[in-house]
Formats: C-alpha cells, structure tokens, sequence
C-alpha cells in the first residue's frame, strides 16, 4: 500500500505514468519533459502560459529546468520495485529431470544445456542464442530460414535463399552484427547531433528569454522617461498658458480701469448738464420780463470734450500684439526648454538641418517649387541647356549635405504613382566596377518589356544620351546610394540589391532618419502607428545629399 501510495506521488498528471525526466514549473508542480513541453507548445497561440494543474499563468515561455532530487528519489523507487520473472526455459534433451536451458539453436529450435550443448556445438554451421521459445521474428517467413543478412538498399534483414535467388538479388548485404553495429553507431552519432541541437536550442530559448526580459526593463525604463518629459513638458506649457492669461487679465484690468475712470468723469459732466438744464427751466418759468432778463444762470457755461469714439480710444482696448508676443516668447521657451528635457532624458535629438532642393541638380524634365520643398515631373520640358551639376535621370539633389550627426526629414510622396527616395554621394554617376547587366534587361527577362513600369519612359528622350545601365546613376542601383522606392512594389534598394518590403497601406509619407556617425539609414511610413520599413547598417564615408526621383507626372514634397 505503501509503494502504491509512493507511486501515486511520483506519477505524472498529464500522462499518469511515473515521471520520465521529471522537471519542475515556478509553482512547484512536476511534469515529464515531454509532456509538459507538449502542452506548452499547444498554448504557444494564445500568448499566456499555464500551468495544467494549478493554473498559474506565465508572462513567457517558462524555462524546463530537471528536479534533481525527483529524479534520484524516483530511481530509487524504481529499484524497490519487484523485477517482472521471465517464463522459466527448460533443456529439450533432459527429459528425466527439467534442467535450465543455456542457450537455443535456431536451427534446430532446441533449447540446450550446458551439457547437452557442449555436444551441439559440433553442429559448426548451426546458430545458437538465448534460451527463447519464439522463432516467428528471426525466421524468414517465405524460406523458413534463419534471417543472417541485412539488405541495406530495403533496410530489411533476410535469409540467405532471399540473396541467392529471391527478391534481393543483386543487393548490397551485410551480416546481421555488422549492420546491428553500424545501426548502433550511427544512433549514437545521431543522438550526440540531437542532443548537441537540443542544447543549442535551448541556450537559443534562453537568449531570447533574457532578451525578453532586458527589452521589458528597457520597455519600462523609456516608459518612465517618456511619462517624466511630459509631466514637465505640461507644466511648463501649463506655466507659458499662465503666463499668457495674466498678460491677458492685466490688459483686461488697465481697460476696465480706464472705462470706470471715463464713465465717473462722464456722470459728473451729466450732472453739471442736469443742474444746468433745470436752472433754465426755472428762468423760463419767469414771467416778469425785468426779472427774466435781470436773472443769471447758477451753472454759467458747461463746455463737453470729447465724443464716443475719444471715449472708446481713451478707455484702451485689448492689445492682441502684446498677447500673441508673449505667447511667441513662451513657446519658444517652451520649444528650448523642450530639447533640453530631451537631451536631459536621453532621447533622441536631430540636426535643425533644413532640407531644400538644388535646382542646378534638377534636369529639365523636372520643375521644383519657388519654396524649393517641391519636386514634380513635366510632361512637356523644354530641352534646354544642360548644367555642369545636372543629375542624369529624373531625379534631383538637396543642396544642403550631410557628414556627421543625426538627421530627420519627411517627404510627402501620396501626389506620385512613382517614386524614389534616399541619400546618395554627390558624385553618384561614376561607375561601378563589376556592374554590366542593366536593370532594364533584367526586369525585361521578367516579363516587363515597358520602360515605363520602371520609371524610365522619357528618359532616354531627355538632352542627355541615357544608356539602360541604370545601375551606374540611379539612386539605389550602386554603392554611392540608398534608396526606398515605389512602383508596383515597394522596395529597399542599395548596390543593385533589392528588397521588397511588405506593408499592409499605401504609404502616403515617409520618414527618413539619419545617423551619419553610427552609419544608419532609416525609412519609415508615417501612420498611426508609425511603422519601420527598412534599416541600412554601413560606414558613410562620403558627404551625403537628400535624393528624389521622380519616373512619371507627380510631385513629391519635403514636409520637414
């Protein structure tokens, strides 16, 4: 009753056997291995993790580490436990007392002892094993021999009447032992590889369990950081508001002064008027006309400056001037004040590098905006001369550059069916060693014989002779460049490699980020939530310029 209770205790409540490489959970409950690892695999969709007995839920995959002691108590109680007896098999030839068999002979299907073995062993060609009583799984089922060979191209074992003249003919044989040590070694090769792979995957498991919870930290860390900028970024905005208001009530105060100043003014000029009006109401009640005329008027003359629009002009009005420039102050202090709590915070802070276009980079199929902000393709240019700075293909340049720091831009790219964008070295036409085949021919090889899909209609109209060696000016195609472009695709592209990246909308802006020291190039589509597209890591060596290309009619503009 007692190992029967002990037993309950080392059994496994997923398979109810005794554990097999019992391992332990977080909460104290112990699995088999495969076990729990199966059914941890089979709540690997809903994102939670759970324990099958008690419940208890994990945030991440929990790490399956053995129970040490289980194992070596479980050991133990497999060894208290009582052997399974074999049927006893008795000699064939001692009939007069049964005597234990030594060994059987697969030939005759005898069982021997020893001493009646001693005899048999004359028989040289007679195979002998283990005492058993079953013949059925080393016999060949059609010949009724003894199975001595392995077939290696079936992986079967056979008679000798097989190879001879049977089905194997002609195969490759081995004996029995040698393919039993061969299987045996090849096994253990494969359960070294497996258990070298298991490992590896479970340090690969860990890693990215650590990872997890280092970008948890991290996650919360930036949190903190993020909720710390803002609560001070809201209370200086709530200052610069503060600010403004008492600007505002002050004004408020001076004219409601000045008014109540005037209306007194104005009611002792009514009453001087009303006691005046009432002297002359009492000389006019005069009749005598020696009185009349001998009578004077107490208040004598009362003289009225000014008149409504003097009143409204000296009571002040509302100086929205002075309002709007002291909240043009504030913001700016806000705005300084702003990218001192960044840099304090450590966030990221860019170069106030104003991105403009260079309009002697521009060719002449391309028009760009009195702002210098806007690129668009003209479908009727005019074929004029040709600058010594003129870009080759329907692209242009910005005219500021980039050799250190950290940069951001945004570029609106929804008014194009078409478009390239990027950073490339300004002297991007030199050509590249080991690039022959043009991306016209490649894109022709496809199925797309159409300049036009590919942003070239045009190009070879243009006062320039343009070859389709793309590769050696456009942006994207040669190691001078970088590019994020858009046809029926959108794509990374860098040194004639190309990426496609798959979005699920239509991007209608780009972000682009640069990190010239670190040697990074970011784009990002502007959404709600903003989304990575691609990240090229390399070593910029040469000033970088803004580029735009633009295949077809459409306009591309420079937003920030």
């Amino acid at each position: 009753m007692a190992s029967a209770a002990l037993g309950g205790e080392l059994s496994c409540s997923i398979c109810l056997n005794l554990y097999t490489e019992p391992v332990s959970l977080k909460c104290g409950h112990n699995f088999c291995r495969d076990c729990i690892s199966a059914t941890l695999d089979t709540q690997e969709g809903s994102g939670v993790y759970s324990c099958p007995e008690c419940r208890v839920e994990f945030a991440v995959r929990p790490v399956l580490e053995i129970n040490r002691k289980l194992y070596n108590i479980l050991e133990y109680f497999k060894s208290t436990l009582p052997k399974t007896e074999k049927a006893d098999i008795f000699c064939t030839y001692c009939l007069d007392s049964p005597v234990l068999a030594y060994k059987t002979c697969l030939q005759c299907e005898n069982s021997l002892c020893e001493k009646h073995l001693m005899a048999h062993n004359k028989s040289a060609s007679h195979v002998v094993t283990e005492p058993t009583t079953s013949f059925a799984d080393i016999k060949c089922p059609i010949h009724k021999e003894i199975l001595k060979y392995y077939c290696t191209q079936d992986n079967v074992c056979i008679c000798m009447s097989c190879w001879v003249a049977g089905e194997h003919v002609g195969h490759k044989m081995v004996l029995l032992n040698e393919a039993y040590e061969n299987k045996k070694k090849n096994l253990k090769e494969d359960r070294v590889k497996l258990t070298h792979d298991k490992q590896e995957i479970e340090m690969r498991i860990q890693n990215l369990e650590n990872h997890y919870i280092k970008e948890e930290k991290k996650s919360t860390e930036v949190s903190g950081r993020v909720s710390d900028l803002f609560r001070d970024m809201r209370r200086h905005l709530d200052d610069e508001e503060k600010r403004v208001l008492t600007e505002v009530s002050r004004q408020k105060e001076h004219t409601s002064l000045s008014v109540s100043n005037l209306i007194k003014k104005l009611k002792l000029q009514k009453e001087k008027l009303r006691m005046a009006v009432y002297d002359i109401e009492e000389c006019l009640d005069i009749t005598d006309q020696m009185t009349f005329l001998k009578t004077k008027l107490k208040n004598g003359d009362i003289s009225i400056s000014g008149d409504i629009n003097s009143d409204v002009s000296d009571a002040g009005c509302l100086d929205e001037v002075t309002i709007s420039l002291v909240l043009h102050r504030g913001l700016y202090l806000f705005k300084e004040n702003s990218k001192h709590l960044k840099k304090t915070l450590k966030f990221l802070e860019t170069e106030n590098l104003d991105v403009l276009l260079n309009q002697n980079t521009a060719n002449s199929v391309i028009t760009i905006s009195p702002d210098l902000r806007s690129v668009a393709y003209k479908d009727n240019y005019q074929k004029n001369l040709i600058g010594p700075e003129i870009i080759r293909g329907v692209q242009v340049l910005s005219s500021c550059s980039f050799s250190a720091g950290k940069h951001y831009w945004e570029v609106d790219v929804s008014g194009a069916e078409e478009w390239l964008v990027g950073v490339t070295a300004y002297n991007i036409e030199k050509k590249v060693v080991g690039h022959s085949t043009s991306f016209y021919m490649k894109k022709k090889s496809q199925g797309i014989d159409n300049k036009r899909n590919l942003g070239l209609h045009r190009w070879t109209e243009t006062p320039q002779a343009i070859d389709f060696n793309v590769k050696s000016w456009a942006i994207g195609f040669n190691d001078k460049s970088w590019a994020l472009q858009f046809f029926s695709d959108l794509i990374a592209s860098h040194n004639d490699v190309h990426k496609t990246i798959v979005s699920d909308s239509l991007v209608q802006t780009v972000g682009i980020y640069l990190d010239y020291d670190e040697g990074r190039l970011s784009f990002y589509q502007m959404c709600d939530p903003i989304r990575l597209l691609h990240t090229f890591t390399t070593t910029f060596t040469e000033h970088l310029h803004a580029a735009f290309t633009l295949p077809k009619s459409g306009c591309v503009r420079i937003i920030t």
